[in-house]
Formats: structure tokens, sequence, C-alpha cells
């Protein structure tokens, strides 16, 4: 729908003032009151605690009331009331009383359960937190002491493991006698361990473990502890018998880290943390000869702590480890959640509050526990959702209720609730009702307009209508929630309003309030009312090319379409031709058609429209050519994706390639630079061989030969500067010109003619040798090559007209000389 309304023609805005009217009339309504605190007509004095009951014995769930009286306190097991009996009675001061606490469901049901305190009287009523009963149980030993053998001056040790609820409590007999626990060298610790320290041989004797609790008592097999006096004079190494284990607890907890240590003499135990940080004072305290104990724990106290046995007066030191783990939330092992909870608490309690009538009202309540607690609300003791003018936000933590009325005054509950138990807090809405109020407008009546507007009118209340400043117009779709509401100010000379902006068949709701100076009247009767429908506007429609003869046209789906015997109208044809294909009906919940068997030389135009009970929305036009489509398609066949993606890796694999071609490449240039130079030396070796007269001693030779060797700068000059250059003759011998050999000359004598188009056989040259001959200045019959020797070059005649060579650095272009054919080359 909201397509429908971005594509329908503009209308003029609806008038502010209407809405700026409501905040003045807000104002002049009186202040409500605030900070009444705890409902005092009607609070718990005392609620029912969790409790562990013995079966077959008598157990009292406390309730005591504070309260405008009359009140009438009942009780709840799991949500249902339970009725007075022989078996459960309610005392005079509100309390249960379980005669005869039952645990087996053989022939009558079981007593455990969840308890609730209810409390009523004329002001509202409120429920207790749920108090959880449960039937002590012992079990059987998991761990049994197991006997021992101690030397004189040594340490002795058991431990005993047993479960119950509530948890037992551990004591040590020897010989069926309870130890003495004022013995210094008797430590016992919370979680069953008995240490034994400096024993002696009348230590010796049958040790027992005992576990008590309200459900019974149980008794371990016997140990027995031999104490030998052999070698207790003897040097002993120090060492760790039993050291810390690793411990996971919430916060509050109290964590035993053991640690027993052996050698002679006695070793000293001390504790510390190896992250180095010190552990503190607060809280701390070492049970015995070495055992760290650590009270109301704290994420904190978390890390290892270390547990060293020390050689008097040595350095000599013996060490074990355990990490201490707090955790400020639960872990998921079902074994350890129930260990890890944390019971709900209030972080912030809602207060009583009186507003006017009208109005809205509002309760925050904030709880924290783990795990992390689940918040309700209850009215009067029945649980409240969201609905009508109520409304929950902030994960339950905020109620919120307009438009409160006479039916909305009650005591109102947070309870939070998780594994660990629950807890409650209630406060007191009070609706004021100011005297001489005016009464709910009357004959409220709704009449469409057009499609985007309705009139509401109205009668004056019967009473009290002098003090009326204007009136609130309550404004939703019928089909949303309350919290959608809108309002709208009217003034009070008016009765009627012209109601704008609204959507095309649609229902909705309106109701009035009257507004005076103390308050706000109750509510009208409310009145439905729909919009008139009107054609559907003109669809967005876009077109996309799928082949040379295939169209896709894609639209937005309009699903109210279908809720109004509507939908879409599709024709098209080709640009030339006069009528349309169509109309092909689709319904409103389609967004997409392919049109195929297209002809792929014509221009088409495409023409989709929406329609409904009302009649044809205007259309939307699109004209497309499929001629590019088809020529594009021949060109490019269809992507295969699969053909692309293996394009792609093969893309990739030729990067990959490349680069090392490219590498390569490189390497090889690098080496032909370092073997050309290499070459190249040793050709113009063979040169200045070939050039120097045979006859001559090496010494007598022309020493500006050695210009071709790459001689030194200063050399070279020297030999210019003597004028000392090969004889013309010389290289005429070596590399005769072709007129010599008896071949007439093919070039033309006309400097202007062109040159002829005839192939060029140039002669190979061995690697044993350099030659050069004299450049000639025609164009057309010279070519250029590549010097075999890459610091030599051909060069005219001196201005003295004599022959001449360019040394390496006198060459005007190093890499390429102009060598004119030979008819042959000589050796």
């Amino acid at each position: 729908m909201a397509v429908q309304r971005a594509a329908s023609p503009r209308r003029p805005p609806a008038p502010l003032w209407p809405r700026l009217l409501l905040p003045l009339l807000l104002l002049l309504l009186p202040a409500p009151s605030e900070g009444l605190g705890h409902s005092a007509e009607l609070a718990f004095a005392v609620e029912p605690s969790d409790d562990v009951a013995v079966p077959g014995q008598p157990i009292v769930l406390d309730c005591r009331v504070e309260g405008t009286p009359p009140v009438r306190i009942t009780w709840r097991k799991n949500g249902v009331e339970l009725p007075e009996s022989t078996h459960s009675t309610l005392l005079a001061n509100g309390s249960l009383m379980i005669r005869h606490f039952r645990l087996e469901p053989g022939g009558s049901p079981s007593d455990e359960g969840d308890y609730e305190c209810v409390a009523q009287n004329r002001f509202g009523l409120v429920v207790s937190r749920k108090a959880r009963i449960q039937a002590a149980t012992m079990s059987d030993f998991h761990v049994h002491p197991q006997a021992t053998v101690g030397e004189e001056g040594g340490v002795a040790r058991f431990q005993c493991q047993i479960h119950g609820l509530p948890k037992p409590l551990i004591t040590w007999e020897k010989n069926r006698v309870p130890i003495d626990t004022d013995n210094e060298r008797y430590t016992l610790l919370p979680k069953g361990v008995l240490q034994i320290t400096g024993l002696r041989a009348e230590d010796g004797g049958i040790f027992h473990c005992v576990a008590s609790n309200i459900a019974s008592i149980r008794i371990s097999h016997g140990a027995r502890l031999t104490v030998s006096g052999s070698g207790s004079g003897a040097y002993k190494e120090p060492a760790i018998l039993v050291g810390p284990e690793n411990l996971t607890l919430t916060v509050h907890q109290t964590a035993v880290l053991e640690c027993v240590a052996t050698g002679n003499p006695r070793p000293i135990v001390s504790w510390s943390r190896l992250d180095g940080r010190p552990i503190g004072v607060e809280g701390i305290q070492v049970l015995g000869t070495g055992n760290l104990i650590i009270s109301d724990v704290t994420v904190q106290h978390s890390g290892v702590y270390v547990c060293a046995a020390n050689r008097p007066g040595t350095r000599v030191r013996r060490t074990a480890q355990g990490r201490l783990v707090v955790q400020a939330v639960s872990v998921c092992a079902p074994t350890l959640l129930t260990l890890l909870a944390a019971p709900a608490e209030f972080v912030q309690h809602p207060q009583s509050i009186s507003r006017p009538a009208g109005t809205t009202a509002m309760f925050t309540c904030q709880a924290q526990g783990e795990p992390p607690p689940h918040v309700t609300w209850l009215k009067n003791g029945q649980v409240l959702g969201p609905g009508g003018h109520v409304r929950l936000k902030n994960n339950n933590s905020t109620l919120t209720i307009s438009g409160i009325g006479p039916e909305d005054e009650a005591i109102y509950q947070c309870v939070a609730e998780n594994s660990a138990g629950s807890s409650q807090a209630s406060a007191r809405l009070t609706v004021l009702w100011a005297e001489g109020l005016p009464g709910p407008p009357r004959n409220v009546r709704a009449v469409s307009v057009s499609s985007t507007e309705v009139r509401v009118s109205w009668s004056e209340p019967l009473a009290n209508t002098k003090e009326i400043i204007g009136y609130v117009l309550h404004i939703r779709k019928a089909a949303d929630p309350p919290e959608l509401e809108y309002q709208e100010a009217v003034s009070k000379s008016t009765f009627q309003h012209l109601v704008s902006d609204l959507e095309p068949s649609t229902a909705y709701s309106f109701y009035i309030k009257a507004y005076t100076p103390r308050g706000a009247s109750s509510a009208s009767v409310p009145t439905l009312a729909s919009t008139l429908g009107e054609a559907p506007a003109p669809p967005p429609l876009s077109v996309r090319v799928l082949g040379s003869s295939s169209l896709q046209l894609l639209w937005e789906p309009w699903p109210r379409l279908a809720q109004h015997e509507g939908g879409f109208k599709l024709f098209y044809r080709p640009a030339s031709k006069t009528s349309f294909t169509g109309p092909i009906l689709l319904p409103g919940t389609v967004s997409s058609y392919n049109l195929s068997q297209l002809d792929p030389t014509a221009v088409y135009e495409v023409k989709l429209l929406a329609y409904n009970q009302h009649g044809d929305g205007n259309a939307t036009v699109r004209f497309v050519s499929l001629r590019g489509a088809s020529e594009r398609t021949a060109l490019s066949p269809p992507c295969d994706c699969r053909k692309e993606e293996a394009a792609n890796q093969t893309s990739t694999t030729g990067i990959v390639i490349g680069i090392h071609i490219g590498v390569t490449c490189i390497i090889f240039c690098v080496l032909f630079l370092l073997f050309g130079q290499r070459g190249r030396v040793l050709l113009c070796k063979d040169v200045e061989n070939q050039l120097s007269p045979p006859q001559g001693p090496r010494s007598q030779r022309d020493p500006g030969i050695l210009a071709l060797n790459g001689a030194r700068r200063g050399q070279r000059g020297q030999l210019g500067r003597d004028e000392k250059r090969v004889d013309m003759k010389e290289l005429e011998q070596l590399f005769p010109p072709a007129s010599a050999a008896g071949q007439p000359d093919p070039r033309p004598t006309d400097p202007a003619a062109p040159a002829p188009c005839e192939e060029t056989q140039l002669s190979v040259l061995p690697l044993q040798g350099c030659g050069l001959m004299e450049g000639k200045t025609t164009e057309a019959k010279t070519t250029e090559a590549t010097a075999p020797c890459a610091g030599l070059a051909a060069a005219p005649p001196p201005p003295d007209g004599g022959p001449g060579l360019l040394s390496e650095g006198q060459a005007s272009r190093p890499a390429a000389a102009r060598v004119t054919q030979p008819a042959h080359s000589e050796q």
C-alpha cells in the first residue's frame, strides 16, 4: 500500500493547528502526584521463603500483611488456589502450616512445589514471591575415606564426598568417638577433608566420615591410620602432597584452596598469585598449616594461586598452583547452573502514582540476577499482557497505560523470576476524578468524504460544559494496535472535524474526549468509518532484456489489491502496430512477468496498470528495442556462470604464468648483457688481429686499432692528436666495394629518383670477426643494421678527405651503423 501512496498525486498537507493545540490542553491539566512509594494500603511485611521440609514432619510458611482492613489472605500452590483442609491450615497471622509434609505421590499428591501468599482488600490484590518447598534428601557416599600410613611428625589426610538437600554437615569420628576439633593439629575443611599434621603414635586408629542434615545421618566406611616411628629424624626434602584444585565459582561464594606439604624439618607454606598481584587481607584466612580460604569471592579474586613449600632457612622450595575463576554470569553446564545462579533482586522498584483520568500512567521496574530474571506484571494478581491501552517496553521493565480510567485503578506488581528464585514489588495506581468534570461527548458520527478524508461530528456532553477548553480526537486504523493511535486537538466551539491524509479503502476508529483545566472526561463511544475507495495508482515498472526475443517485466507487488478484488493488467504490442496483445490478468502478489517469442528487430510498447473494484488505474508505459540485444547476443553468447568461473580461474592462472615469464625474461636479459659485454671484448680483439699487419711484430702494430678494443679515453685522445689512423687500403682489401668485384652499381645516378624496392642480401659476419666498410650517404641503397660490436660505428670522412674511424666515445649512434652490402667478405 505504501507504493500506492508514493505514486498517488500529492495532496495538500493537513493543518498543524490541531496537533499544536494538544500540548497546550495537557499543560492546563493538574500536576499528577508522585513519590507515594510502595503501596501503603496493602503490602507484605513478611513473605514466604524457600525451604526444605522433612517428609512426615510439619512445616510453616510465613506470611504477614500490612494494609487497610479487612484483609483476606489465601494461598496458591503452583498457581492454583489451595483449599483449606485438615492437611494444611491457615494460621491467624496469615501463615500456612502443613501438618505432615508428603513426598511420595503414592495415594496422595506431593507437597513439593511453589507456594504464594495472596492478600486482598478494597484497594486491590497482591501476590507474594514464590517460595519453593522441597523435600530433604541424603544420598550415599560418593567417596569414602581410604586407609593411610604416616610417619611421626608427618601429615595424614582423609576425604569423603556426599550430596544432600540441604547440604550435609561433615564431621569425623576416631574409633567411634568425635574427634577433638579444638586440637590444632586436626583441620576440617568444608569440602569434607580431614588433615592431621605432626603425627603422633596416639593418632592411629579407625576414622569415619559422618554426614548429617535434617533428612538423615550417614556414616562412611572406616579408614585406618597407621603411624610409623621409623625415620622420624631423617632429613626429607619438602614436598607437596595435595595442591590447590582448579575452581569455578560465582560471586559471594567461598573458595577453599588446599595445600598439604610434608618434609623434615616441616616446610613453611606460603601463598602468592602468579601474576604478582597481592592476595589482600579482607576475607582471607589460612586454615590449618597452609589452606587458603577466600570468603565472599568477587571477580577480582580470579587468577592463578601458587602454593609454595619452603625448607626453613634455605631457598629450597616446591610449588603447586591452581586456577580460581569467579564468574559474574552462570555457565552452561547443568551441574553448575544451580551453584552459580543468583536470585533475582530489584535495582529499581515501581512507585505508586496518582494520575488524572484520561492521562498516561507509567511504572518502571528493573531487576538483576543470574541467570537474568524474566519480568512479568500483575494487575490485582492477574497476569497483565500488552494490548488495548497497555504497553510493555524495554524487556517488560516499563509498563505504560494510556488513557487511564476508573477500571485501571489497581495494585500493579512487578515479578522478577529466574531459576534461583523470584521477587516481587508492588505499586498502586490512583485515578483522580475531579468534581464537575464533563461527561463523554455524545452522538459521535464518522462519515467518509473521499478516499483520504473522514468527517467526524459529535454533540456536547450533557453536564459541566462551561469549563471545557477543547476536545481531543483519537484516531487509529481499526486493524492497528492502540499504541499506533494519534490525536488531533479541536477547538471547544467546534463540534466537527475533517480528518485528512488517510489511506483509501481503510477502516478507522475514532473517539473523542472533552478537556477542562481540572482533567479530561471519559472517552466517548468509539465509532468506525471506512474511507472511500479509488482506482489504484500507476505501478512502477522496469523492463530487462533477457535475449534477442524475450523481455522480463518487474514491479513491486501490492498484496492489498487482492483484498479489493484487484490485480494487474498487462498489455504489449510492436510499436508499428495499432492493437495490443492483452490484457494479461495477474494477481496483486505477482511482481514479474516474462514475454517471449518476440520479434528481434521490433520496438515494443509495454503497458502495465493496476485495477480494483473501483476501476482501472492509470497505466505505466515503457518502450524497449530488441535490435541491439540481438546484435549483442550474436557477438556475445549468454552468460554461463560455470564458464565464467573457469575463465576466471584460467585468467588467474595466466596472470601467474605471465609473472613467471616476465621474471624469466628479465633474468635472460641480464645474462645477455653480461655475456654480450664479454663477447664484445673478444670480438674486437679479432678485429684487431685482422686489421693489424701480419708481418710486423706485436709491438709495432698501429696503436690506433686499440680504439676498437675499448682503450682508455686518455689513450684514444692521444691517438687522435698523433693522427695515427687505420689505413683505408687495408679495409678495402678486407672488404672490397661491390664495383670492385665487377658487379654493376644498381644505385641510381639521379639522387631525386626513388629508390628501387629490391631485396638487399646482408652477409652474415662470422662471430670471430668484426668488419666495417666505408659508409655511403645514398639513402636508397643503405640499410640500417645493428652493429655486432656495440661500441663500433662508421664515420663520414674527416674534413681533410682522409678515411677515419670513430671510437666508442665518438660514435653518434653507438647501437647501429650504416653498412653498404658488399659482394663478398674476406677473412
